[in-house]
């Protein structure tokens, strides 16, 4: 296969996957991405991928505009390739010959020769013409654009714009191997500019992508990706030393770690329903070099029967299975498969998180509720509903550091000090 063709048929298989079959942008990258060898190759094929979902509407308005009639159902992989094309040309700004060599290349490889010159002559049109701007409508569901206006009215403008532009690269220095003003100098040497960020300790940020494998020591658990919300859960759980501490919804272990890395003395419990995602906890904890205190177990958080031993926990995370809202410009699937019906069943699961996890509280302990949602519903009304059940629950301060206030919590809202959308309640079990 040609050698600039393979990263755009990956990238087109993975479009498809998603756009046309309802699978996980994450997951499907996961699978597509170990066929290509050159790190450079993955991270063009993960650029092609992000830039084509957020200018989908874009894309679909050039097809509808500049060809005869519809593409059928069984050419449904064409119109992938074709919106990794026009995303290679707008936003990502690649060498127009290469990226249209390329790409009919591509169509060749996918069986699709007699397509070629057709993908030939778009392609062309759009690095002549431009791309029609589209209607942003087209991505955003009409319920969600209505919940979001109904939630934050005068911020909706700006949580869409942000959920359709391209995140920074957050980085968590592991602080057991080196402070992140030496990893600072570590990646200048190897030509990076990152900063840092004042109120995050263990944060350096990376204005637009960058491929893992180029960041030094990653392999050996120097450091981490984790968004600078994400980040703060250590913070707004603050564990005492040595605490005996459950993380709920583990998976993929990131919180937990950043937990270990500070206290390696924590006595940590990690939860999760899925026994594949369970294992790449386990393979975070031994890449990084924490966990040896910690247990791992495959577990319905729900049914403590199951697997709580009696001895109370003296802080709690729970990171809440939800909407994602928070995190389009991560996962701009999200905006393709979540549905409105949802929302009722993940706060109804929120709600039972909630209420079977607060008896194994010790008195006097801690527990963190989190998301990565920016819907009420999902948030401050869950955590006043759940305060409003439970008397020897209260609920503490967090600082302005962590967002707007939101009812018992603090909600930030996407793209706030280049972070995600992220909501956090801290809560106190009374003595």
């Amino acid at each position: 296969m040609n050698a600039g063709a393979q990263p755009r048929v990956v990238a087109a298989n993975v479009l498809d996957a998603v756009l046309h079959h309802g699978r996980s942008l994450k997951a499907e990258l996961a699978a597509g991405l170990p066929a290509l060898r050159d790190p450079r190759d993955r991270a063009l094929v993960e650029a092609i991928c992000f830039a084509a979902l957020r200018i989908r509407h874009r894309g679909d308005a050039a097809l509808a505009a500049w060809i005869p009639r519809p593409l059928p159902r069984r050419d449904a992989p064409l119109r992938a390739l074709l919106l990794a094309g026009f995303a290679q040309l707008d936003p990502l700004g690649l060498p127009a010959h290469a990226a249209l060599a390329a790409t009919v290349d591509a169509a060749r490889e996918m069986g699709r020769a007699h397509q070629s010159g057709l993908v030939n002559a778009l392609l062309r049109r759009a690095q002549r013409d431009g791309l029609p701007e589209g209607d942003w409508r087209d991505l955003w569901p009409s319920w969600l654009r209505g919940r979001l206006k109904a939630d934050w009215p005068d911020a909706f403008e700006d949580i869409i714009t942000a959920g359709n532009t391209q995140a920074p690269t957050w980085l968590r220095v592991n602080r057991l191997r080196g402070t992140r003003e030496d990893y600072l100098q570590r990646l200048q040497a190897a030509g990076i500019e990152a900063q840092l960020v004042d109120g995050l300790d263990d944060a350096l940020r990376i204005d637009g992508s960058l491929p893992v494998a180029l960041l030094p020591g990653f392999a050996d658990g120097d450091v981490s990706v984790q968004d600078g919300a994400a980040q703060q859960v250590a913070d707004a759980l603050a564990p005492p030393r040595g605490a005996r501490v459950l993380d709920a919804c583990a998976a993929p272990g990131g919180k937990s770690a950043h937990l270990l890395e500070r206290d390696p003395t924590l006595r940590l419990v990690a939860l999760d329903i899925d026994a594949a995602r369970l294992r790449k906890v386990g393979e975070n904890f031994a890449r990084l070099g924490v966990g040896a205190s910690a247990s791992l177990h495959v577990a319905d958080a729900t049914d403590t029967a199951a697997w709580w031993d009696g001895e109370p926990f003296d802080a709690i995370l729970l990171d809440a299975p939800c909407s994602a809202t928070g995190i389009v410009r991560r996962q701009p699937d999200v905006l393709l498969h979540r549905r409105e019906q949802d929302i009722v069943s993940l706060a109804r699961l929120q709600a039972s998180l909630l209420d079977a996890l607060w008896p194994l509280l010790a008195p006097g302990g801690t527990l963190l509720y989190a998301t990565c949602s920016i819907l009420r519903d999902e948030n401050e009304r869950q955590v006043d509903a759940f305060l409003g059940r439970t008397p020897d629950a209260a609920a503490e301060a967090l600082a302005e550091t962590f967002g707007h206030p939101a009812g018992a919590g603090r909600q930030r809202l996407p793209g706030e000090g280049g972070m995600d959308g992220f909501f956090h309640a801290r809560l106190r079990k009374r003595a």
